[in-house]
């Protein structure tokens, strides 16, 4: 298995794609005809395809028994090998996704990542309602502009790890506003993903924003166990 293994949707990859830094004549041209290999040739549609990033660890043996392995498996559903450099790309949006959120909030766009765990069977789906309906939310509330994109970011023999990249162009409300209609959002977004067969996290955890479906998930007798647990170590 590989050391890591994301999935990006199309959204995600445009994202990542305009995020490039800009490149003098040599590289648009190469942009080109790579760009004219990719739907020409092979016949892709740059505004549907999904992007797979893979970390391969090992001896250099071992990699390149992983690599064979996954490029056939890749060639098996019509997938093209990117290469290391733009795997190691898909990477670096992980890092600097954080300081893009804080830099849009001063031009009037909020911005808020929500994570779930997912078995295989309901990860499509909960990934198709959540974002379709949080695009009617958007188009209900009339939002210039808004964003939605979805990612596996962990894998699991059971199931995966979906991680929600939302934002929106807030307009004339003000910042305050801005990040109360966010917060309205996301419990709608939470509550399709759960009615989707989502969970309530998968690592970020429950907090006060999270409690309200505790009793949803959880029994009585469960929620006082934990209730126990916290007096015991953090009576304060």
């Amino acid at each position: 298995q590989p050391a890591s293994l994301r999935l990006m949707d199309n959204q995600q990859f445009q994202f990542g794609q305009a995020l490039r830094p800009s490149k003098g004549p040599f590289g648009l041209l190469v942009d080109g005809l790579k760009n004219f290999y990719l739907t020409r040739l092979k016949g892709l549609d740059i505004n549907k395809i999904c992007v797979a990033t893979i970390v391969m660890e090992g001896t250099i043996k071992e990699v390149a028994v992983q690599e064979e392995k996954l490029n056939t498996i890749g060639l098996e559903f019509q997938g093209i090998p990117a290469g290391e450099h733009n795997g190691k790309r898909g990477y670096q949006l992980t890092f600097a996704i954080a300081y893009i959120r804080d830099i849009v909030l001063n031009y009037g766009v909020v911005a808020e990542s929500f994570e779930t765990s997912v078995p295989w069977d309901r990860v499509v789906n909960v990934v198709n309602n959540t974002k379709s309906r949080l695009e009617k939310e958007c188009a209900d509330r009339k939002f210039s502009h808004s964003f939605i994109s979805a990612r596996v970011t962990q894998v699991y023999d059971a199931g995966a790890c979906i991680y929600f990249y939302f934002a929106f162009n807030y307009g004339t409300m003000s910042m305050l506003q801005a990040v109360e209609v966010y917060e309205e959002l996301e419990i709608i977004a939470r509550n399709e993903i759960m009615a989707s067969g989502g969970s309530l996290s998968h690592h970020h955890g429950v907090g006060k924003i999270r409690k309200k479906w505790l009793p949803s998930i959880l029994t009585s007798n469960a929620i006082n166990v934990l209730h126990s647990i916290k007096n015991t170590v953090d009576p304060q």
